[in-house]
């Protein structure tokens, strides 16, 4: 665990702990892509003086010598701590406090949890990215799938890994994999909250145009166009991420039925991506597809309906009666 944090510290990682995402783009092509999205019809008129323009931050927060720590390394520092953080604190929610003997949840678990989602970001992430928005290319072009430094991850890819991975950590421990996906659940979404910070600080996915006169619209240089836009990193990390956690963590703190924290962050974080997509500027080699969604929007279709037929599930079953102290 310990190499996997020093390469995000010092190789600035790949965008977007837990996160969110998919992630770093190329500049140069987002930015011809950006100039793409029509403007609003009052968005051609002089910008106001008060306008915000977005601050270039550079992307090295420290440097010594040959070693450089990137924001992006810290934000992903940041929410391994987070996760490690919180999971120790879901050790004291039921039903996982009340368990003993083999069954026993311990601090070993978060650690080896966080791990091996790590990994599973890492792979589902870039599989996702190259599946899911760019198949015919990398199809092609196989052996750039490894090209992981050029960048390009998927939110949805990242969290079929990390499912895969909590299958194999319940196999591994002879525990219900339900009972392990509400565990995580409620830790995941101040990860995703550090990586929208991530995106900020690097000037990257910002949104689409808004009207000139929105007090928050943000001019982004780097998009190829001074036309104000909304700040959508901003608007994904009140959403999935602080409003996301807040929601999840106060439903999760009283004992569910198995499979319903689960259920909760996948229509939460379906619905609130959903609607942030709205702000986000599309992705410049698909731009709208059908019926006016993104792509985006349109996985996270699939994410939303599974959650509500899981939840469905899980009313239906018995509630776990508590061990007698």
């Amino acid at each position: 665990m310990r190499i996997v944090i020093n390469y995000f510290l010092c190789a600035g990682g790949f965008a977007g702990p837990f996160a969110g995402f998919h992630f770093r783009l190329d500049h140069a092509r987002a930015a011809v892509a950006a100039a793409r999205s029509p403007p609003p019809p009052d968005a051609a008129g002089t910008i106001p003086a008060t306008m915000l323009m977005y601050p270039h931050i550079d992307p090295i927060a420290l440097q010594i010598g040959p070693l450089a720590i990137h924001w992006y390394g810290l934000t992903y520092l940041a929410a391994f701590g987070l996760f490690m953080f919180l999971g120790m604190r879901r050790l004291r929610h039921e039903p996982y406090a009340s368990m003993t003997g083999a069954q026993a949840w311990t601090r070993k678990d978060v650690e080896d949890i966080l791990f091996l989602g790590v990994l599973g970001v890492v792979v589902g992430g870039r599989l996702g990215y190259c599946l899911f928005y760019k198949p015919g290319y990398y199809l092609g072009h196989p052996l750039e799938i490894f090209y992981i430094w050029q960048g390009g991850m998927s939110f949805h890819g990242g969290l079929l890994g990390v499912i895969l991975s909590m299958v194999w950590f319940a196999r591994s421990r002879h525990r219900p994999w339900l009972q392990v996906a509400d565990f995580v659940a409620p830790c995941v979404p101040t990860g995703l909250a550090a990586g929208r910070v991530g995106n900020f600080i690097n000037g990257e996915l910002w949104g689409r145009f808004c009207d000139p006169s929105l007090p928050w619209g943000m001019v982004f240089p780097q998009s190829g166009s001074m036309l104000p836009r909304h700040p959508s990193q901003v608007y994904q990390f009140l959403l999935e991420g602080l409003l996301l956690f807040v929601l999840l963590w106060l439903y999760a703190r009283r004992e569910r039925r198995q499979g319903e924290v689960a259920a909760a962050f996948l229509v939460g974080y379906g619905t609130f991506r959903f609607i942030a997509e709205y702000f986000r500027e599309p992705d410049a080699f698909l731009g709208i597809l059908s019926l006016g969604m993104s792509m985006g929007q349109w996985l996270c279709v699939p994410m939303i309906v599974a959650g509500v037929l899981l939840w469905t599930w899980a009313r239906r079953q018995p509630q776990r009666v508590a061990a007698a102290h």
